[in-house]
């Protein structure tokens, strides 16, 4: 078995061991209120890092010379 084929067995194990995990976590634990908070924090700053990527990328790139619209001097 090739290296590359091991390594994707193991994530996609890996995965759903880690999906029970966190149902187990949010469903069955005392720590579910908490493991909520954190879910929902971590799904807001992902989506507000994307967010502010885009905004660096559009801030930082320089136009391509076929621009339609020219440039405000």
């Amino acid at each position: 078995m090739s290296r590359r084929k091991a390594t994707g067995i193991f994530i996609f194990c890996a995965c759903i061991v880690a999906f029970f995990v966190y149902a187990y976590l949010l469903m069955l634990s005392e720590w579910s209120p908490i493991v909520l908070q954190l879910s929902v924090l971590m799904i807001a700053g992902g989506i507000l890092g994307v967010i502010s990527w885009i905004g660096y990328m559009m801030a930082t790139t320089k136009p391509s010379p076929s621009s339609i619209f020219p440039d405000d001097k």
